[in-house]
């Protein structure tokens, strides 16, 4: 994972409600990228697909 400036296209999470207290991914090709709404230019968190069809694997395996 690093830090990039691919052009994504950005979603806010759903269980994030109005607290302001949420992450935001984004798609792009051949990446996914995470960021902190609150601070967006603070920089992006960038993953393969591979990858991070593996985190969300096993965060549903700990639900």
């Amino acid at each position: 994972m690093t830090t990039s400036a691919r052009p994504f296209t950005w979603h806010t999470s759903s269980y994030s409600g109005n607290t302001g207290n949420c992450v935001e991914v984004g798609n792009a090709v051949n990446a996914v990228g995470v960021r902190d709404t609150k601070n967006r230019d603070g920089g992006t968190l960038v993953f393969t697909g591979d990858q991070w069809e593996s985190f969300l694997t096993t965060v549903k395996r700990s639900h």
